[in-house]
């Protein structure tokens, strides 16, 4: 059916919309006119909760929202006469009388959209006395993140993700008028209700109202012990982000520049997570292998991803037995580096101090989980420690924005270093491990390797392109030496839940099924840096996909260190030796 077209007037010239189109849509896209918004995302925040957007309509008596308004046939528009642009400066001063005025010293002060607001329209002073009469308790019950109610403008953003893309609903509007506030239920805090941790609300907060919680002092005091070794190991989807933070291109691969920053704040070793995600590949992928032959719980589903493990731990806890026991490769890494490698360099375990940068912030949760002390459990009978001397696996993590601090508090001209490369053994990896970064390439890493072991043949393909993209749910079938493999992905938690309803009620189709709980995979974490474009995810991506195209080695079980590691330590992969150190179990947390 033919789309009906629309005649407008914008500010006295002609154009055509479809219609449906909304003012707002119809100014930015057709007439190239930046209306200003503070609460508006683009099908997922459409309320005109900030009355922004305000525009003049002919014949209209008040002053028009322009984010959900639509067009009419004749209508005609402005947006930028003196009474719009009063209204909105007089709005924002609204929001500004009651913010804390403490710019200098926020998270936010060099990305801050109701600051950036303030200058565009000419805001210098504030006329209007502050009403609200108490300030309100900063919620730090997370691990991951900390919630300042004082900041907020109730711009319903982090909400409507929460609910809207991630299906979580952990937080909402609660009171009414001057009383409202975003907050959990009952006020619990945010660590104390179905929070998954994955900052996706961080991402889309257009101030200081939800920032991660800061490990930077943690790893600076770390540094500057000299009886501790600092070994900091960095996700792929880092080195593809980190460069924004400096002012490169969106996508630049900065794995070297990244490298030799790191190196210069003073850590140790500089490793790459990429070989525990070659690691990850191996034991999930064998886990699969396994299954299939010996008649397991089908579909298998990825467990590489904390904030997605933590969402099944709550939401769908029947399906567990479908969740692989493999740790994420943080962990992995951290297990591998105080067992393996402190034994390989004869280093007391206790003296070492893990640090992972991470495109997450629910790793900063994922590190704290019980049960995540695996390496000391190695070592407690060997050395003979007792219960009070246990120590995590992964000590300090850090997200891309939280290391582009460091490095510029340090004073590191990032843009301009020459390239440097990862310290060995823990720094090789395969281009398998490159992708992980990127949603399906858990599913494509698995793939090739699952592919060359089952059949005892070489890939003439490595590229699973059917995988690849930004879609919410992706599916294909995989023709393994005759046999079908039928496989899925999904990014966003929302997705995840359409993929595990399926799986509960035992209707999917699928053998093997990866999950990733942000918007594009680890590329949009809620760690990484806060972009206003649009195709960030998709720059990212390209950049990823290149970067594994550029590699000798494109398969994990071709990794000569991955190789070793079997050799020289772990056994076969799924052998009691791996599994004891690389896998874990996963809890109901619907009743906690």
């Amino acid at each position: 059916m033919e789309t009906r077209m629309l005649n407008l007037k914008i500010n006295g010239r002609d154009y055509q919309v479809p219609e449906g189109t909304t003012i707002l849509k119809a100014a930015r896209d057709y007439a190239k006119i930046d209306v200003p918004t503070l609460c508006y995302l683009e099908g997922i925040s459409e309320e005109g909760a900030c009355a922004i957007c305000v525009v003049e309509v002919k014949g209209a008596r008040n002053l028009q929202r322009a984010c959900v308004v639509k067009v009419n046939e004749g209508m005609e528009v402005w947006t930028n006469t003196a009474r719009v642009r009063e209204a909105r400066k007089l709005n924002v001063e609204l929001l500004l009388a009651n913010h804390p005025k403490d710019c200098f010293t926020c998270e936010r002060s060099q990305n801050c959209d109701l600051r950036e607001l303030a200058s565009e329209l000419g805001v210098r002073e504030v006329e209007f006395p502050r009403t609200s009469t108490e300030w309100l308790p900063i919620d730090n019950t997370s691990l991951s993140l900390v919630r300042d109610p004082n900041k907020c403008v109730l711009c319903r953003r982090c909400v409507n993700v929460c609910a809207k893309v991630q299906s979580v609903y952990a937080i909402d509007i609660m009171g009414r008028g001057s009383n409202s506030t975003v907050s959990t239920f009952l006020d619990e805090g945010l660590g104390n209700v179905e929070c998954v941790n994955c900052g996706q609300c961080l991402l889309v907060c257009p101030t200081g109202a939800i920032t991660e919680r800061s490990e930077i002092p943690d790893v600076w005091k770390a540094l500057g012990d000299p009886d501790k070794v600092v070994v900091v190991e960095t996700a792929p989807a880092v080195r593809v982000a980190i460069g924004e933070e400096f002012g490169m291109p969106d996508g630049t691969q900065a794995t070297g520049k990244m490298t030799a920053a790191l190196r210069g704040l003073g850590f140790d070793k500089v490793f790459d997570t990429d070989f525990s995600a070659d690691l990850t590949i191996m034991e999930e992928g064998f886990e699969l292998i396994g299954r299939i032959k010996n008649g397991g719980t089908l579909p298998l589903i990825t467990s590489c991803s904390p904030g997605w493990v933590k969402f099944v731990e709550t939401f769908f806890p029947k399906v567990l037995d479908h969740v692989s026991t493999c740790k994420s490769p943080q962990q992995m890494f951290g297990t591998v580096t105080k067992t393996y490698w402190a034994e390989k360099m004869g280093i007391d375990p206790r003296k070492i101090v893990v640090v992972s940068v991470m495109p997450c912030t629910a790793k900063k949760f994922e590190k704290e989980r019980p049960e995540m002390k695996t390496a000391f459990h190695y070592w407690q009978e060997k050395m003979g420690l007792k219960d009070e001397e246990a120590f995590k696996d992964v000590d300090c993590v850090l997200t891309t924005r939280e290391a582009a601090k460091m490095i510029r508090e340090a004073g590191i001209d990032f843009a301009n270093l020459p390239d440097e490369d990862f310290d060995k053994p823990l720094g090789e990896s395969s281009g398998a491990g490159v992708i992980f970064g990127a949603t399906g390439g858990v599913m494509e890493a698995a793939l090739r390797t699952a592919y060359e072991v089952l059949t005892k043949k070489s890939l003439a393909k490595l590229d699973f392109e059917d995988v690849r993209g930004l879609e919410g749910i992706k599916s294909a079938d995989i023709d393994i030496d005759g046999t079908i493999l039928k496989v899925a992905v999904a990014n966003g938690l929302g997705n995840a839940r359409v993929l595990m309803e399926q799986v509960q009620k035992g209707e999917s189709p699928y053998h093997f099924i990866e999950i990733m709980c942000c918007p594009g995979g680890c590329l949009g974490g809620g760690g990484q840096p806060i972009s206003k474009n649009p195709d960030i995810k998709k720059r990212r991506a390209e950049a990823i996909y290149r970067e594994d195209a550029g590699k000798p080695i494109r398969k994990s079980h071709e990794n000569p260190e991955i190789t070793t590691i079997y050799k020289d330590f772990l056994g076969e992969p799924n052998s009691e030796k791996a599994h004891h150190l690389l896998h874990t179990e996963y809890c109901d947390r619907s009743c906690k």
